[in-house]
């Protein structure tokens, strides 16, 4: 895992910003299925997460138009070798990168300026249609898209954040990363 502090990047001039940006696929994490999510009226620091309630689980599956969608190792390591490329697309600095059976994350450095919600979207959507590309399909089969609304946008402010972020990160990798490597 590379040694890669605030210092290291242009964060401390103000010129760029990092930011772990997280979002999942499509059904995977339900409110009320027990693991914790964020209700977007409550998506502050310190606000508390939705816990269990097999009720709001159950009214959440209801609602959905089709399965959950869980990412395969093959689709996992597509994405992560993939957002390098993405993040050079959008003139992002990738730091670290991971797809989870039902998630990703990425952590980036930005011009100051672009805020994380405005990268998300481009995110998924360049992740999308190279998804899209590869599996020879226009959509998912049954015609969804493969991602939730929304997700996660941090800006990483400390360099205990960063390190942590760095390691919990690459922890989470279907593709180990070479240790030598400062991008994804």
């Amino acid at each position: 895992m590379p040694d890669l502090t605030m210092q290291d990047t242009p964060a401390q001039t103000g010129k760029t910003t990092v930011w772990h940006i997280t979002f999942g696929t499509y059904g995977s994490r339900l409110h009320g299925d027990g693991r914790g999510t964020v209700a977007r009226p409550n998506n502050k620091r310190g606000d508390p997460y939705i816990i269990l309630d097999p009720w709001r689980a159950e009214q959440e599956s209801n609602i959905m138009r089709h399965d959950p969608v869980i990412l395969t190792h093959e689709q996992r390591r597509f994405i992560e070798a993939n957002l390098p490329k993405i993040c050079e697309k959008g003139g992002w600095r990738l730091i670290a990168c991971a797809a989870g059976p039902d998630h990703v994350h990425t952590l980036l450095e930005a011009d100051s300026r672009i805020h994380g919600r405005r990268i998300r979207p481009l995110l998924k959507r360049w992740l999308t249609q190279n998804l899209e590309e590869r599996w020879r399909q226009p959509r998912r089969p049954d015609g969804m898209g493969w991602w939730v609304q929304g997700g996660s946008t941090k800006a990483v402010k400390h360099p205990h954040y960063l390190q942590t972020a760095i390691r919990y990160i690459t922890e989470q990798r279907a593709t180990p990363r070479s240790s030598g490597s400062r991008s994804a």
